[in-house]
């Protein structure tokens, strides 16, 4: 594979971009490719009938430790803040099953900060795995509550996320 500055800086954060221009197949991560853990319960309507978490559950986890970090934070107020973020693209590779009562965790880091924008990357672990079961990201744009348009992260958010990269 070919060297690049991402891969010396950064070997992890870079990984899933250097894939698919690779064409490589997407693989588990190491929890040493994540800033943040926060803990997730799962829950017994999770489970599909083949007795594994659905795929759509994994968006709905990303979400959650995203948005609970944000708010432990203090950098996001889902009910009263100026500015609140839309999800505007979501990936998520899959490769070992979870499943209810399995308690679980995601680690988060940011893979990209831009003016409006932040892409969150969430691995889901087993709780104690060493490797992500799934990995993806998201990203959200951050709008005016009011009018709905994209706005400059606020200075408290673009900090918290910075943390995170």
């Amino acid at each position: 594979m070919k060297e690049c500055p991402a891969m010396t800086d950064r070997p992890q954060a870079a990984l899933a971009a250097i894939e698919a221009a690779a064409g490589q197949r997407p693989r588990p991560l190491p929890r040493s490719a994540y800033r943040r853990f926060v803990p997730l319960t799962t829950r017994w309507l999770d489970n599909d009938v083949y007795g594994h978490i659905n795929n759509v559950v994994y968006y709905a986890l990303f979400d959650t430790a995203v948005n609970a970090v944000l708010i432990e934070a203090g950098a996001l107020d889902v009910a009263a803040g100026p500015v609140i973020g839309y999800v505007v693209e979501t990936h998520c590779n899959y490769f070992a099953p979870l499943s209810f009562p399995q308690p679980l965790e995601a680690g988060i880091r940011v893979g990209r900060i831009g003016g409006s924008s932040v892409r969150y990357e969430i691995g889901i672990f087993a709780a104690g795995g060493a490797e992500t079961a799934a990995r993806g990201h998201f990203i959200h744009v951050y709008v005016d509550r009011a009018t709905e348009r994209p706005v400059a992260l606020p200075a408290h958010l673009r900090q918290v996320v910075k943390e995170l990269a």
